[in-house]
């Protein structure tokens, strides 16, 4: 008899497993994987793709700020994207998750992409720190995101800011929309061509010196770079923000990336109340430390 070799890369388990669920026929007929094969039967293979899976990587180095059997919460660091957009990269917040809690593989919401993103309801920029909440189930996944869809959340931000801002707290308001290149969000005009959505961001001046402010920021939407493009919009662009910042003076020194931190995150879930907190990294807080600011008086 002759026998025959798969070239698939199956394992043996793996075609045992293909044997079983039907995908390997001998003479169109479902055979147990210990048939001994007869001359001339006719063998069908129909092997299915194997599906692509995340890589999870626990070697990335994250802080936990809570975990229960619904959530985790993490302090993201800069540096650190939160999810992939390809099965090739192992290196963000994601793939250290699957590491750590590899149930939330499949806790998404279907949605184009959702693959990537087990368990993400909410994003931080890649080089944006703080504090950030993922589901470790479908029920607190879907919960979660309807809590953010809502505005149920309270989001506070601290950032340190080009120049003294003359109102010292106050609100902006003005809507965001995609730019015509797709590179970044821009302030919608009567002539913008893409999808317009609204935007609200508070602020107060919590401290400042000669050249630079660090702000409080409560973002009242969740737009795509809402807080970066919005503090930009009023001639005070965030220190380190490669993407939005305007021309400023020479003499100013700036970062190796964007000073913006996710301070606090409170909301309510299952009749529960939380509040979390992310401790300022090192980088910012030094940043903060070398300009003397001068905290502001209320």
């Amino acid at each position: 008899m002759e026998e025959v070799f798969f070239n698939s890369g199956e394992t043996r388990g793996e075609i045992v497993k293909n044997i079983k669920a039907g995908n390997i026929l001998v003479d169109d007929k479902i055979v147990k994987p210990s048939y001994v094969l007869k001359e001339g039967e006719k063998i069908t293979v129909e092997l299915k793709e194997k599906a692509q899976k995340l890589a999870a990587n626990r070697k990335i180095k994250v802080e936990i700020i809570h975990q229960d059997k619904n959530m985790v919460v993490i302090n993201k660091p800069a540096g650190l994207s939160v999810h992939p957009i390809s099965f090739e990269e192992k290196d963000t917040l994601v793939n250290f998750l699957l590491g750590k809690f590899p149930e939330i593989e499949n806790v998404n919401d279907g949605s184009a992409g959702s693959q990537f993103r087990p368990g993400i309801v909410h994003r931080l920029d890649r080089d944006t720190s703080g504090v950030i909440v993922v589901a470790r189930n479908q029920k607190t996944f879907d919960a979660l995101k309807k809590i953010f869809q809502d505005r149920e959340v309270s989001k506070k931000y601290v950032a340190i800011v080009f120049g003294k801002l003359e109102e010292k707290s106050g609100v902006i308001e003005k809507p965001l929309a995609r730019s015509t290149g797709y590179e970044k969000q821009v302030i919608a005009h009567k002539r913008t061509k893409t999808k317009v959505r609204p935007a609200i961001t508070e602020y107060a001046v919590l401290g400042e010196s000669e050249n630079y402010s660090l702000v409080e920021v409560l973002p009242k939407t969740g737009r795509t770079h809402q807080i970066r493009i919005h503090l930009t919009s009023i001639g005070h662009p965030i220190v380190g923000d490669k993407l939005y910042t305007m021309k400023v003076n020479d003499k100013a020194k700036t970062a190796a990336r964007q000073l913006l931190h996710a301070k606090e995150l409170e909301f309510k879930l299952f009749r529960r109340k939380y509040a979390f907190q992310a401790e300022i990294p090192t980088d910012f807080r030094e940043f903060a430390d070398s300009l003397d600011l001068n905290v502001i008086k209320r």
